[in-house]
């Protein structure tokens, strides 16, 4: 017998659900509509990957379960029946006819006659459904803005900046996301007083394929002033898959906001993955001569996968440094000047307190991030 409207809380590749909905709620629920045990079983683990619930209904469905679900699923065997179909609420969008039989080619007008926009044929189109069932759960949030940050040398301050970039954001109110993808910096969760704070690391998500919920994965992720934080731990793992990087960027990207990736200037496949994937680079490079010409090499080969990459420069430091101007940086580099990042004395300090780059709004740091942040996103909406 079919299990009748019952929800399956949803637990993406293996990532923590997050909070579960409230008892009783429906608001986001997945509404599958079949008879067929093993068509059911295969729906609800599809629905599961894609970090939502499924709300089983047999018998004509009610016109509150029919309006209220972002996704209604048919299977076939219930097209085929359609009980009281004078009685079934009228046509709606999001409604898909799922079947098995390829060579029933009579299931097209079944589709027709439910208003289906889709008829998808399980195994084969499950990669789509799966998209298409988490499409419908995360809604039509725009695309987070992806900025990613890398040093012109090492010891640049791109991780300074990177955080800053993030708590800036969650400061602002905007949903903010944080990425390690340098597996060599010690750990971007240090950076933010976070390395007590449990939550899944790196190592625990490198077997990530295709889709990740975005929502669950946030919610999984541990949130540091406001920013949730995919850090590296101290395990010695150093290598991670591309496409764990692929599947994390995208679902982080498709909760909306500000996603921040702090990137490594020699770029492995993970950080080629995330590179390709960026609205903006910023390489970070000090206005010294032999920053600069470390800061080439970098342009030339990892920064070569950036669409859009703009230099951040920094005043030079160390008695007898020979300083570069800012336009001469960006001149010499051949990059768009994006601006000065400023000396914000006591950073090192707050830091080891466990304050992060960019937490004071009134700091040089948290200023420059603020105005950075909002020249981006009105650049943005001028394009748009």
């Amino acid at each position: 017998m079919i299990r009748s409207s019952r929800a399956a809380t949803a637990t993406p590749l293996g990532l923590p659900s997050g909070a579960p909905p409230e008892p009783g709620s429906r608001a986001h629920s997945i509404l599958v509509l079949t008879e067929d045990q093993d068509l059911l079983d295969d729906l609800l683990r599809l629905c599961a990957a894609a970090g939502t619930t499924a709300e089983v209904a047999h018998g004509v469905p009610t016109a509150a379960q029919w309006e209220r679900a972002p996704l209604v699923l048919v299977g076939d065997d219930r097209a085929v029946a359609r009980p009281g179909a004078d009685q079934w609420p009228g046509r709606r969008p999001a409604v898909l006819l799922v079947g098995r039989d390829l060579d029933d080619h009579t299931i097209w007008e079944r589709g027709v006659a439910l208003g289906a926009e889709q008829v998808v044929h399980l195994p084969g189109d499950e990669p789509w459904l799966a998209d298409r069932i988490g499409d419908a759960v995360e809604g039509s949030e725009p695309p987070a803005l992806t900025v990613g940050v890398l040093g012109g040398r090492g010891g640049a301050g791109a991780s300074s900046l990177a955080c800053a970039l993030a708590v800036t954001a969650a400061r602002q109110g905007h949903r903010a996301m944080l990425v390690d993808g340098d597996p060599l910096g010690g750990g971007l969760d240090v950076l933010l007083g976070g390395e007590a704070v449990s939550g899944p690391r790196w190592p625990e998500l490198a077997c990530s394929r295709g889709r990740l919920s975005g929502v669950a994965l946030a919610e999984s992720l541990p949130r540091l002033h406001g920013v949730s934080l995919l850090s590296w731990d101290r395990s010695g793992m150093v290598r991670l898959p591309g496409e764990a990087m692929r599947s994390v960027v995208t679902a982080a990207q498709r909760g909306g906001g500000l996603v921040v990736v702090d990137l490594p200037r020699v770029a492995d496949e993970a950080a080629a993955e995330a590179l390709t994937r960026l609205d903006l680079g910023l390489l970070v490079v000090p206005g010294e001569l032999r920053a600069l010409a470390a800061a080439r090499q970098v342009v030339s080969t990892t920064g070569a996968l950036v669409g859009d990459l703009r230099v951040v420069t920094r005043a030079a430091e160390g008695a007898g440094a020979a300083a570069v101007a800012p336009a001469e940086v960006a001149r010499l580099l051949g990059l768009p000047l994006a601006g000065e990042l400023p000396t914000e004395p006591g950073l090192s300090a707050a830091v080891d307190c466990g304050d992060p780059p960019g937490v004071d709004a009134r700091g040089e740091l948290g200023r420059f991030c603020a105005a950075l942040l909002e020249r981006v996103r009105s650049a943005e909406g001028a394009a748009a």
